[in-house]
């Protein structure tokens, strides 16, 4: 990806934020066991992360890098921070970065924000922290205990500077209209920037207009299956911006209920499974960088396919007619049956009950169900059968 393989190697490298970045500078050179944390707070994709790394290396630090994930429960940060804060001259010279602590809020948390806090107040190696937002009531606890510094979105015209100069390093080019539109469209969001740039190039005609639209998920599937090229198909593929769960799922549906052969099939479940555990792990980790490997798994389904259109269910008509007639049999059966699988009522019965049915169906699954739930659930198999 460009925007790792452009990634800043010096402080001076980085655009845009000059006096926020020569605030956390001094506040580096000046620090002393004592010297209250810093917590920078921005927008994604302007350089939260990569400062911290480029100060680690800049001042000689062994850097310390830890996410949301990682600091959630009391148990897990002293786990991983009391060995470092109690051995700090055997460890050599310690820095703590902790990115997107915004993260740490909802059930996920148990006892893990104010674990931190405990640590912020009594700082003894260089403690760093990034946040996209800080409005959280979490966040006001972290607050008090940090200096607070804000970046800003970068400016258009830094931003036209920057791709302008990737853009030669790339040996590519863009118009000017299309470089004012992506500009426009990542709204001071480096990354994003960068991220579209290459899709574009590698994908859709950077001179035509609706390259830079976002295409809806039915025009999407559709266009990505009946792409004439991979590069075309990896360009629709990045159009496509929808929440990563309904982009897999959507892929799936379609899939699902297309006629295809069984090793066709095989094939494309396979891959779809692949992204399925990548968002999976990012859910359980909330490391969200690694979203950026998602559509590299997804094209991997590109295959010019007339078989494959869009579809919004996975369930044949058949079934579907069955659950309005039993809606509210099935209701009640998803609401008991989501609250054990932590899901939705309704990504139960789109998503897990057609694979319930079918183990029933096989005699791999055997449940021990009341009367009215056993009549529902043998309707459903006939329907299969």
């Amino acid at each position: 990806m460009w925007s790792e393989k452009y990634r800043p190697q010096n402080i001076s490298d980085m655009v845009g934020n000059e006096e926020p970045r020569e605030a956390i500078i001094k506040w580096f050179a000046k620090w002393k066991k004592g010297t209250k944390p810093l917590l920078i707070i921005g927008p994604p994709g302007i350089g939260k992360t990569t400062i911290a790394y480029l100060l680690a290396k800049q001042f000689d630090y062994d850097m310390i890098g830890l996410n949301a994930s990682d600091v959630r429960s009391k148990s897990r940060i002293n786990e991983i921070l009391t060995p470092v804060l109690g051995n700090v001259s055997v460890l050599g010279t310690p820095m703590i970065f902790v990115d997107e602590v915004d993260g740490i809020h909802g059930r996920g948390d148990y006892g893990g924000a104010s674990a931190l806090v405990d640590i912020l107040k009594k700082p003894n190696v260089p403690i760093l922290l990034a946040a996209n937002y800080d409005d959280s009531d979490k966040m006001k606890s972290i607050k008090k205990a940090v200096t607070t510094i804000s970046f800003k979105k970068i400016p258009p015209r830094l931003l036209r500077i920057y791709l302008d100069n990737i853009l030669k390093k790339e040996n590519e080019k863009l118009s000017p209209g299309s470089l004012i539109k992506v500009i426009d469209k990542s709204r001071g969001d480096i990354r994003s920037m960068i991220n579209l740039t290459q899709s574009l190039i590698t994908g859709f005609n950077p001179q035509t207009a609706s390259s830079f639209e976002n295409i809806n998920i039915e025009d999407g599937i559709n266009a990505f299956f009946k792409a004439n090229s991979i590069e075309e198909a990896r360009g629709v593929l990045y159009s496509i911006q929808i929440d990563p769960r309904e982009k897999i799922n959507a892929f799936y549906s379609s899939i699902i209920t297309s006629d295809l052969d069984s090793d066709s099939l095989a094939k494309y479940l396979e891959i779809i499974s692949n992204a399925d555990m990548l968002f999976g792990k990012i859910m359980k980790t909330q490391n969200w960088r690694l979203l950026r490997y998602l559509n590299d798994i997804l094209i991997s389904l590109y295959q010019k396919d007339d078989r494959i259109r869009y579809s919004k269910y996975n369930l044949s008509w058949p079934v579907l007619n069955r659950i309005r007639w039993d809606g509210a049999k099935i209701k009640s059966l998803s609401s008991i049956m989501s609250k054990k699988l932590h899901l939705s009522s309704s990504a139960f019965v789109t998503i897990c009950l057609p694979y319930v049915l079918f183990c029933i169906k096989n005699k791999k699954l055997e449940l021990e169900l009341e009367e009215t739930f056993g009549d529902i659930i043998d309707k459903e198999i006939e329907m299969l059968q």
